[in-house]
């Protein structure tokens, strides 16, 4: 049988009234195209559901990418019943997740399901908002002690959007309980702690996946 993944994305579109957001495509297409090269099952979700807008500044022509872009003219809506069935879970980025990963009840609640049955949970850039509010039935925090990774305070402000953030990602991870370990701003890092995989930015989506299919593997 084959491995099931669940990819969640982003629905949410503006930062401020001039700038518009939304999923960053390489952070979705690259591990997308990972997966299915791997063989795994994979089933797009997002927040809300149906068409998932991209961030305009991850817009990029590439022929290999279509496949995944065109899994996300109509997606399915994200549900408590997504919490079981799959083998792993994985959150691409886009300033969009800043804003509707946290407070989703159905991203919450599917996320405890996972950690709870340990099983792999992955993120990359933004992706980690939605590990921020995540909890095991305990209430203790699934990235408190552990490794993770995510887009840095650093790079947030050099893109100066740190002031239009709900908050700053680093620091609410670190403010959660989370072991952050940052790498040069823009340069591929991603962490294996467990079944937990976090990547710092798009420069990591690749090495996220292969680290997802590490844990799932091993």
């Amino acid at each position: 049988m084959s491995k099931k993944v669940l990819m969640v994305v982003t629905n949410h579109t503006t930062i401020t009234d001039d700038h518009k957001t939304g999923l960053w495509l390489e952070e979705f297409a690259v591990p997308y195209l990972v997966f299915q090269e791997k063989g795994y099952d994979v089933k797009v979700t997002s927040i809300s559901g149906g068409e998932v807008a991209l961030d305009p500044n991850s817009i990029e022509e590439k022929p290999n990418w279509k496949e995944a872009e065109a899994e996300l003219k109509s997606t399915e809506k994200l549900t408590k019943e997504h919490g079981k069935g799959y083998d792993a879970i994985f959150l691409p980025g886009g300033h969009g997740t800043m804003f509707d990963f946290p407070d989703s009840e159905a991203l919450q609640y599917v996320l405890q399901q996972f950690a709870e049955e340990d099983k792999v949970i992955a993120a990359v850039c933004h992706g980690p908002a939605g590990l921020i509010n995540a909890t095991y039935e305990d209430g203790t925090p699934i990235v408190k002690g552990k490794k993770v990774t995510g887009f840095t305070d650093e790079e947030e402000r050099e893109m100066k959007l740190d002031m239009h953030m709900p908050f700053l990602l680093e620091s609410k991870l670190r403010e959660k309980g989370a072991n952050f370990i940052a790498s040069q701003k823009w340069t591929d890092h991603s962490i294996r702690d467990g079944k937990l995989v976090t990547g710092q930015n798009p420069q990591s989506s690749e090495s996220t996946a292969k680290k997802l299919i590490e844990a799932l593997e091993s």
